[in-house]
């Protein structure tokens, strides 16, 4: 037993290549990028605290944490340099870390420079998309540096890269540039691209989700002014959609939900919320609207779709919960802090600290995230406080609101077993339910 310490890493490295484990979050919105937390245990009773177990710095910026196995990736920012992390999910102790200088964000967002996109863990590998569009690919067992790439040379949107990676099939589908962006997957095993769909269009702040539809599978992504859906296989446009910005601050940065075998759903910019419908004609597929909701809508965030109905933050703070199959709105409440019209929510005021977008001047409303947690629901915002309410389509109906941080919150909430793991301004921290 000599060299046994030598097979550590390469048995972590085929435990991070199989099959992921029910309560991992290895990437954007869960393992199936869909804000599901399948495997959270939820109290009958939720206290009013939670019991803090670590909290590591790690420098700034709102990518959430990927959770595989007894893993924590971070991507943050720290002394001019973008940095992943690797830390023990248990202890917070840091396992490896890998970092490459970088300039940061520039222009109208540079008041907030560290990483909007959140890594991706699968295949043994971990993928991590920078505010300028580096791209690097590590070992997700020692950290090592498997490729790194800059194919769009520092072009991005207005307030830097935000597309979170997709890993599927051996390949690392990404949305990167600025005015001219595109589409491209890359073979995850050594960088080389594979295929490029560039559409004339600007990348948006969105990141892409899978779907299939008849036999054929589908990468779906909102860009700039369209929700598009690309072949897989060969980066072949199938269908499109026009969803143009409405308003200077309107942005298009919602990821795409797969309602179902035939159903996306897409909101924000200014534009409300829409569902279409993807069916083949001959050999050509067809998005067709089959609803569309002008008044709700989310603009910095993502809804999760559970039980037949959609819930959201729109820009003013409000939550909303809308009919899946008609569109129709079940309810609407403000959900405390400053919103557009000054109002509190149920529970009293959240409060309005840290409540800054990227590259924002001022109080923000519409920033945070939404997570389907089994009996529950969780929303995280800015504000630091964690509200859990229940899946009712009647009304809004809150069964807890607890302080998770001391500083702000826009990355999702990481929920696995009786643990939440959050990520703040500029620290990860670990709590839990007991």
């Amino acid at each position: 037993m000599k060299h046994a310490h030598n097979l550590l890493p390469a048995v972590v490295a085929c435990l991070l290549a199989s099959t992921a484990f029910a309560q991992d979050w290895p990437q954007w919105r869960g393992p199936n990028r869909d804000g599901k937390a399948a495997a959270f245990t939820a109290p009958q009773n939720w206290p009013k605290t939670l019991v803090q177990k670590w909290k590591v710095a790690v420098g700034e910026g709102v990518a959430t944490p990927a959770l595989a196995r007894d893993r924590l990736y971070v991507f943050s920012r720290q002394d001019n340099n973008e940095v992943i992390r690797c830390l023990d999910a248990a202890t917070g102790k840091e396992i490896w870390i890998d970092k490459y200088e970088s300039q940061g964000v520039s222009g109208p967002a540079a008041r907030f420079s560290g990483p909007r996109s959140s890594p991706a863990v699968a295949e043994g590998k971990v993928v991590a998309l920078g505010v300028r569009g580096i791209v690097s690919c590590l070992d997700a067992a020692t950290g090592t540096k498997l490729w790194r790439k800059d194919d769009f040379q520092g072009a991005t949107p207005r307030f830097a890269t935000a597309c979170s990676p997709m890993i599927v099939d051996g390949l690392c589908i990404l949305q990167l540039g600025g005015d001219s962006g595109a589409v491209v997957a890359y073979n995850l095993a050594d960088g080389r691209e594979k295929w490029r769909w560039a559409g004339g269009d600007g990348a948006s702040y969105s990141s892409p989700v899978l779907m299939t539809a008849g036999n054929a599978r589908l990468v779906v992504v909102m860009t700039e002014r369209r929700v598009v859906g690309i072949s897989l296989a060969d980066g072949k446009l199938a269908w499109e959609t026009p969803f143009v910005v409405q308003g200077m601050r309107g942005y298009n940065a919602c990821t795409p939900i797969i309602a179902d075998a035939r159903t996306v759903v897409f909101s924000g910019g200014g534009r409300g919320t829409i569902a279409v419908t993807i069916d083949k004609q001959n050999d050509a597929f067809v998005a067709k609207q089959v609803w569309t909701n002008p008044d709700k809508a989310v603009q910095f965030n993502t809804p999760v779709a559970r039980d037949g109905m959609l819930y959201g933050l729109s820009a003013t703070d409000e939550l909303f919960c809308l009919n899946l199959a008609t569109g129709q709105t079940l309810w609407g409440t403000p959900i405390g802090g400053r919103g557009a019209a000054g109002q509190t929510g149920p529970a009293g005021a959240a409060g309005d600290a840290g409540r800054r977008g990227p590259g924002m001047g001022g109080p923000r409303p519409g920033f945070g995230s939404i997570v389907d947690a089994g009996t529950v629901l969780a929303a995280l915002t800015p504000a630091m406080d964690l509200l859990v309410f229940k899946p009712d389509g009647k009304q809004y109906a809150e069964v807890a609101r607890i302080r998770v941080a001391q500083s702000p919150t826009y990355a999702h909430p990481v929920l696995s077993g009786n643990r939440i793991f959050i990520k703040d301004e500029d620290s990860v921290i670990l709590w839990t339910l007991e």
